[in-house]
């Protein structure tokens, strides 16, 4: 299994940068995770169009036959034992997963039709550099679950 995180935004700050690298170091020859940014589409006629296009440069990009995850406000709550058991299902389902992170405005509704899961990290509406980080804690958390590494201690 390989896990994309893909996030519609702007380069991430230095403390967020630095902050994924050391999750992903710690999942280095344990998970294959690789992050691709895309350009917000500021330029768009509205709101709606700017969501759309962003989408559509998502949804292109995918690899063929990947697992999409929609990160939305919407999604299901999922705690970290629930991570860990997804987790280990997408990994014995094999393929490319892929965690998409939306634009300021959030993800359009065909990109959200388009995913096969829709994952809600919180209500609270949380900045971009943020949420790559926490997503990318969870998933080492998760990954600490499922090899009884005494990280996760809940």
């Amino acid at each position: 299994m390989r896990l994309h995180l893909y996030c519609v935004a702007r380069r991430p700050p230095a403390w967020a940068t630095e902050a994924g690298a050391e999750y992903l170091k710690r999942l280095t020859g344990s998970l294959d995770i690789r992050s691709r940014d895309f350009t917000p589409q500021t330029g768009a006629a509205g709101l709606d169009q700017q969501r759309e296009r962003e989408g559509q440069s998502l949804l292109k990009a995918l690899p063929n036959d990947a697992w999409l995850v929609a990160l939305d406000e919407r999604g299901a709550d999922w705690s970290t034992a629930q991570l860990a058991v997804r987790l280990d299902a997408w990994r014995a389902r094999g393929g490319d997963v892929v965690l998409a992170i939306g634009g300021a405005e959030g993800h359009a509704p065909t990109l959200r039709t388009a995913a096969h899961e829709i994952w809600s990290l919180s209500k609270l509406t949380l900045p971009h550099a943020l949420v790559r980080v926490i997503v990318l804690e969870q998933l080492y958390r998760a990954w600490s679950v499922l090899h009884h590494h005494p990280y996760h201690r809940a």
